[in-house]
C-alpha cells in the first residue's frame, strides 16, 4: 500500500541587505541562481536549466556521487519583477515523484533591503520527502541567497 498523501505549508522571512532588484536577479538570471541554488557541497550537478518567465520552466538534477538522484521540475506562473514570483514544482528521487509544491516567492523594500516572504504548501508522497525535511532544505538555501545577494 501507498503512503497517505500528507498536505503541509510552512513560511519562512528574510530581511536581507540588497534592494529587491538584486533579490529578483538572483532568481531569474541563469548564471546567478547557478551561484546559490544548489544541493550540498558533496553533490554533483546533473542537468540544470532556467526558462524564467510566465509559462517557463526549471529543472535541476543532483545528488550525492554514486548514490541517489534530486530532480526538482518547476514551472512559473506568475512573475512581477522586483515584487512576486508564484511557481510550482515537483520532486522526483530517483525518478519517483515525492512531491508537488506551489510556491510563492514576495518581496517587500524595507528600507535599503528587502522582506522576503517565502510561502509553500506541499502535498507529500512519500515518508522521505515531508514537510520538516523541506522546511529545513529551503532554510538552506535562503541561507545561500542571503550570502550571495549581501556578498557580491
Amino acid at each position: 500500500m501507498s503512503t497517505p498523501i500528507t498536505h503541509a505549508s510552512f513560511t519562512l522571512s528574510r530581511k536581507l541587505n540588497a534592494p529587491p532588484s538584486r533579490v529578483f536577479e538572483a532568481f531569474s538570471d541563469p548564471a546567478s541562481k547557478k551561484k546559490w541554488f544548489a544541493g550540498p557541497p558533496e553533490w554533483s550537478q546533473g542537468e540544470s536549466g532556467l526558462d524564467f518567465r510566465e509559462g517557463g520552466s526549471e529543472t535541476d538534477v543532483g545528488g550525492p556521487e554514486g548514490g541517489f538522484v534530486s530532480t526538482m521540475h518547476a514551472s512559473y506562473y506568475d512573475i512581477v519583477e522586483n515584487e512576486r514570483i508564484v511557481y510550482t514544482y515537483e520532486m522526483l528521487l530517483d525518478g519517483k515523484r515525492t512531491s508537488v509544491s506551489l510556491s510563492t516567492v514576495e518581496l517587500q523594500a524595507d528600507g535599503d533591503g528587502t522582506l522576503l516572504t517565502l510561502t509553500e504548501q506541499g502535498a507529500y508522497f512519500t515518508e522521505e520527502d515531508q514537510v520538516a525535511g523541506r522546511k529545513e532544505g529551503t532554510e538552506g538555501l535562503l541561507d545561500a541567497l542571503q550570502a550571495f545577494v549581501e556578498g557580491d
